[in-house]
């Protein structure tokens, strides 16, 4: 349909087609962003490295699990793993360890629900049996150490809740 106009414009105003169109969120709400894969790595991000040295091993692991904030500076804040490397000395495991850690970084940067990460890398078992770290833990494999150690780091980060122990729990220990 065209009109012509045949007065001078001296204003506009935009109408809605019809009602449903009313309902639109107004500029101002803020909806959190969540970890996905198509966030960009930033120039900086957080990071925090861990020793393990297993009797497996001559040498020791390094294994650095850096971090990247999502909603700086908002009420919705929150730490997230986005990227993990590990080195050593020894270029024995060299191989399956930079390509665990991709599949890793991948895992991460994918968002959702990744404590399925630690579920699944605890329960790798070394056909030799596995070791004892240091304090007499048991270490079905250096897989499932590392898997240890990331936990830790998802705990450490607010990602992983730590549990509280019980009253009754705590007179037993003590």
């Amino acid at each position: 349909m065209t009109v012509k106009i045949e007065k001078k414009i001296v204003g506009y105003q935009v109408k809605k087609a019809d009602a449903a169109e009313a309902d639109v969120k107004p500029e101002n709400t803020f909806s959190p962003v969540e970890m996905n894969e198509t966030i960009a790595r930033p120039e900086f991000l957080l990071g925090s490295t861990y020793k393990i040295k297993p009797p497996v091993s001559e040498h020791a692991l390094y294994i650095t699990i850096n971090d990247i904030l999502l909603n700086e500076d908002t009420d919705h804040e929150v730490r997230r793993p986005y990227e993990v490397f590990i080195n050593s000395k020894s270029m024995e495991h060299y191989q399956w360890v930079i390509g665990l850690t991709r599949v890793i970084s991948a895992v991460f940067r994918k968002g959702g629900d990744i404590i399925f990460l630690i579920e699944e890398l605890s329960s790798v078992y070394d056909p030799n049996g596995g070791y004892y770290k240091k304090g007499g833990v048991f270490m079905p494999s250096l897989v499932a150490e590392i898997a240890a150690v990331i936990e830790k780091h998802m705990r450490s980060i607010g990602l992983i809740k730590t549990e509280e122990m019980s009253d009754t729990t705590k007179k037993i220990l003590a």
